[in-house]
């Protein structure tokens, strides 16, 4: 998510017509960002229809609020927060339920999951880059709650830092460390349970420590 000094001052020139009315301006800032809002959503919502649609209305409610930008934030920062919360929201409208809110702190033992993961020959990044496994993983993330399958994403699918998650989620560090330490776990056996349903063992663990088989 990080950008050079160039590209922020370009962000800070459109940022500043943008708000000021010029919707050019705000349009380029939305060529710039469209991908990554989309692939939040995808990952999120696991549907492409419901990916598009809600990119739609992350750039609509940005562009309605784009006056009130606080700009010592990156606007990346800003638009990520936005396109989570707006997935969240949906959910939350789907499951007819109360869900727990990004903001509420939660806290709880550090997991094992990198340590476990690796130990077997691999960890959750390189899962999510096999293409043999992505659909458990989505399938997986299906079965966690917003406050893991959110913080999961922003880590292991969309590669932000534990600092940039914590900006954009409003939590603690620690909090956004242990969640995606719990999310990890979860999403771990979630892919065991499937591999069990399937009649099949797990992939990797049969590899032997430093074998590329």
């Amino acid at each position: 998510m990080a950008k050079d000094a160039s590209a922020k001052q370009e962000d800070k020139a459109y940022i500043a017509k943008a708000k000021a009315g010029d919707m050019a301006a705000f349009e380029l800032l939305v060529q710039q960002y469209e991908k990554i809002v989309y692939n939040v959503t995808l990952r999120m919502m696991n549907h492409s229809e419901d990916a598009k649609d809600i990119s739609q209305e992350v750039w609509i409610k940005a562009y309605r609020s784009i006056a009130n930008f606080d700009e010592r934030a990156a606007f990346s920062t800003w638009i990520y927060r936005i396109a989570v919360n707006t997935c969240i929201d949906e959910m939350r409208k789907r499951k007819g339920k109360q869900s727990l809110s990004l903001d509420q702190e939660f806290q709880d033992e550090e997991g094992a999951w990198k340590h476990e993961v690796a130990d077997a020959g691999a960890t959750p990044e390189e899962c999510v880059l096999q293409q043999e496994t992505k659909n458990e993983i989505y399938q997986a993330l299906d079965k966690l709650s917003e406050q893991y399958k959110t913080v999961f994403i922003l880590r292991d699918m969309q590669g932000l830092t534990y600092e940039e998650i914590e900006e954009i989620t409003g939590l603690a560090l620690g909090t956004v460390k242990s969640r995606i330490s719990r999310a990890r776990r979860h999403i771990k056996e979630e892919i065991f349970k499937i591999w069990e349903r399937n009649g099949r063992p797990p992939r990797h663990t049969n590899r032997k420590e430093g074998s590329n088989s």
